[in-house]
């Protein structure tokens, strides 16, 4: 029941919002667990050095996994690549971000994403252009926002990743406003707009079908910073 309710309105529209409740609730079938811990790993990211706008308001940490119904295999650390077709801000050279650690990689919530994600994608995905297994890309990221300072979740503005399939999980969200995800078909004409605003509200996004793209946050109480850390998750074959 919980991957139908994952898979319809993906296979239908190429986007689903899941809210919180029901994304708990199918995790719990995958071994979801110690939220809390999980959560606080957020407070140890690295500054993400390689900002063409020359901002320093997002935080993260990267790790690649090898993924199938049989086993989930972290790659050795590679650097995170993507062509300037795809991301014309950041894209066309290598990233090198601070690996996840061995404590979140073998996380039993991280865990759980992932072997939800393999069934809910690798099912929707055709059978003659199933991959053996999965090559995942997992980053965590913080973007923090202070008066005057807007962070911005998606510097590139509306886009799609240039992979197969996108999820994206909220872990916090502190003081901040807007954040809101906007999703375009391919002909650029709205299509879905929504907020991730409690943790585990996620967005799941068929990335030859739509593009995606998060508005900027803002602090809330202008007195104190704020920021936005969620999950990205991506799927190529």
């Amino acid at each position: 029941m919980h991957l139908q309710t994952l898979r319809l309105p993906l296979e239908a529209s190429g986007f689903a919002f899941v809210p919180a409740p029901a994304m708990r609730g199918a995790l719990d079938d995958y071994g979801f667990g110690d939220w809390i811990s999980f959560a606080q790993s957020w407070n140890d990211l690295g500054l993400d050095r390689y900002m063409a706008d020359g901002g320093r308001y997002r935080r993260r940490r990267h790790a690649a996994f090898s993924v199938s119904a049989a086993a989930i295999t972290r790659k050795p650390h590679q650097p995170h690549y993507q062509s300037r077709d795809y991301n014309p801000l950041n894209g066309g050279l290598e990233r090198w971000f601070e690996p996840i650690t061995a404590a979140m990689a073998g996380h039993p919530v991280l865990q759980a994403v992932l072997r939800l994600g393999h069934a809910v994608f690798d099912g929707l995905t055709p059978e003659q252009t199933r991959p053996p297994a999965w090559h995942v890309e997992v980053h965590q990221f913080r973007v923090e926002a202070r008066t005057g300072q807007p962070g911005m979740p998606t510097p590139e503005g509306v886009h799609r990743d240039g992979v197969d399939w996108v999820l994206v999980l909220l872990v916090r969200r502190h003081n901040v406003a807007s954040g809101t995800t906007n999703i375009l078909d391919l002909a650029r004409r709205p299509v879905g707009r929504f907020t991730l605003e409690e943790p585990l509200d996620t967005a799941l996004v068929d990335d030859s079908r739509v593009f995606h793209g998060v508005t900027a946050i803002e602090p809330l109480d202008a007195s104190a910073p704020g920021y936005r850390d969620v999950l990205v998750v991506t799927f190529r074959r």
